[in-house]
């Protein structure tokens, strides 16, 4: 077990790593839209490449970031039927949801991409658009975020065998949004008589 927990940080570092520094591309698409939004109604001159260089920072932040967001065990789920349930059930729903569910859509996409993002690379696939960019780069990083997410999904069913088995405490113990949002009114109430 202690070899699968070794795995399992080294997949979390490194998408801890690569979600941390998604903001960068957030940061750059913003800047990208907003420069593009002022040359178009200042100068009245418009590019494809640039409206096309946005969709592909901001669909990078998203793939890139799904991983980091599981890692975090902040991907959605209702809290409401959730949050009724013992921990060790919660911990349960979490792996058979992992297992059934996470793995094999995964899995299927990674699946599926390869050839897809390999024959865009090989044919060099350009944008229909007037100046729009080469396609495959978009299509990469829609593999490179599966794969993340494929490998991070092997990392949380590691922990969460090693927490049922008493192995590992919860890295993720399951807090409602309420009681969340009553922690985090606390900890600002305590901040602002300082």
């Amino acid at each position: 077990m202690q070899g699968l927990l070794a795995l399992s940080r080294a997949i979390d570092r490194i998408n801890d790593v690569i979600g941390r520094s998604v903001g960068w591309v957030i940061l750059i698409a913003i800047f990208v839209s907003a420069t593009n939004a002022v040359v178009r109604k200042v100068f009245s001159i418009s590019s494809n490449a640039w409206l096309e260089l946005q969709w592909y920072l901001y669909g990078a932040a998203f793939m890139m970031a799904a991983a980091y967001t599981l890692k975090q065990n902040e991907h959605i789920r209702i809290d409401i039927v959730y949050g009724i349930w013992s921990r060790r059930t919660q911990h349960w729903i979490d792996l058979i949801g992992h297992v059934l569910f996470l793995m094999p859509f995964v899995t299927l996409m990674v699946w599926m991409f390869v050839p897809y993002v390999a024959q865009s690379w090989r044919i060099g696939e350009v944008s229909t658009n007037a100046g729009g960019l080469t396609v495959w780069p978009a299509k990469a990083i829609l593999l490179v975020g599966f794969t993340q997410l494929f490998f991070q999904g092997i990392s949380e069913i590691i922990k969460k065998i090693a927490v049922m088995r008493g192995v590992i405490e919860d890295p993720a113990p399951f807090v409602s949004s309420h009681s969340a949002a009553e922690h985090e009114a606390e900890e600002l109430m305590a901040e602002a008589r300082k």
